[in-house]
């Protein structure tokens, strides 16, 4: 699978991404919120980073594989969870 450059932020909650600035990858992990207007980021926290918050006027870029959020938006629809 190959990572594409993903400009829509907004739909990517809960989806595997790729944050890169200035072409050099800084950290990989999980959307946990983003802003309505795709402006900023958070990506959940792990074993190794604590939650972060990444901002587009700083020049960090969401790469993601297609792939993962088709599949991600697929088990959305057919299994939507409700809280």
């Amino acid at each position: 699978m190959s990572r594409r450059k993903y400009r829509d932020w907004n739909r990517l909650i809960g989806v595997p991404v790729e944050i890169r600035q200035y072409g050099a990858t800084i950290r990989t992990g999980v959307v946990d919120d983003v802003m309505p207007d795709s402006s900023m980021l958070w990506l959940m926290a792990d074993s190794s980073h604590a939650r972060t918050l990444y901002d587009a006027h700083e020049d960090f870029e969401v790469w993601i594989e297609l792939e993962l959020l088709e599949a991600h938006h697929l088990l959305q629809v057919a299994a939507p969870v409700s809280v």
